[in-house]
C-alpha cells in the first residue's frame, strides 16, 4: 500500500530532475515545409480583378510577383467556376522566371520590370515595349506588386504606386480596393 502513495511522487521526481530547464518559445526561423511560400497575383475574371495564389521563392519581392503575372494564368486556371485572363502583355519566356531577378552584377535585367520602394510609395518601371496598359492592367500590376511587398512590409496605409512606361506614359494608382484572398 506504501508503493502506491509513492509513486506519485517518484514520477513527479523523475520529471522535474531530468536536468534539462524550462524554456518558453524559442524562434528558430520559418516553420519546415515541402512547398514554397506563396505570393497573391492578380488576374481578370468575372469584369474585375481577382487574386490568385502562386509558389515563389522569392516572398516579399515585387519584381519577381509581377514576373509571375506576367507569365499568365495557368492552364485551366478559374476563379468561381469562370476562366481568368489577363490585360498585362507577357515577357519573353526567359523573363518569366522568378529567379531571374537580377543579372551578374545584381541589376534588373531591362527586359524585366523593375520596382523601386521608399516608405510606402512604390514605382514599377514597365520593360522597353510596354506601353500605356489599360486601367485593369495598372490594377493588376498595382495590387500584384504591393500585395508580394506587404508579405515583408506589414501595414495598413496604402501603397501608392507610379506605373511608367514605353516613353513618356505614366499612371498612379494605390493598393487600395485591391481583393484579398
Amino acid at each position: 500500500m506504501k508503493a502506491l502513495h509513492r509513486a506519485p511522487l517518484l514520477a513527479l521526481l523523475a520529471v522535474t530532475s531530468c536536468g534539462i530547464p524550462a524554456t518558453g518559445v524559442v524562434e528558430a526561423g520559418a516553420p519546415a515545409s515541402g512547398s514554397l511560400p506563396l505570393t497573391q497575383v492578380y488576374f481578370v475574371g468575372g469584369g474585375g480583378l481577382v487574386a490568385m495564389p502562386r509558389n515563389t521563392d522569392r516572398p516579399g519581392d515585387p519584381e519577381a510577383a509581377l514576373r509571375l503575372l506576367m507569365a499568365g494564368p495557368l492552364a485551366g486556371e478559374e476563379a468561381s467556376g469562370r476562366r481568368i485572363s489577363t490585360e498585362v502583355p507577357a515577357l519573353p519566356t526567359a523573363m518569366a522566371v522568378p529567379s531571374a531577378a537580377t543579372d551578374e552584377d545584381g541589376n534588373t535585367p531591362p527586359d524585366t520590370p523593375a520596382v523601386t520602394v521608399k516608405g510606402d510609395a512604390m514605382t514599377i518601371r514597365l520593360p522597353p515595349g510596354i506601353d500605356a496598359l489599360s486601367d485593369l492592367g495598372v490594377r493588376q500590376m498595382v495590387c500584384t506588386a504591393a500585395s508580394a511587398y506587404r508579405l515583408t512590409h506589414p501595414s495598413d496605409t496604402p501603397v501608392g504606386a507610379e506605373v511608367t512606361g514605353g516613353g513618356s506614359w505614366r499612371v498612379t494608382a494605390s493598393d487600395e480596393g485591391c481583393p484579398v484572398r
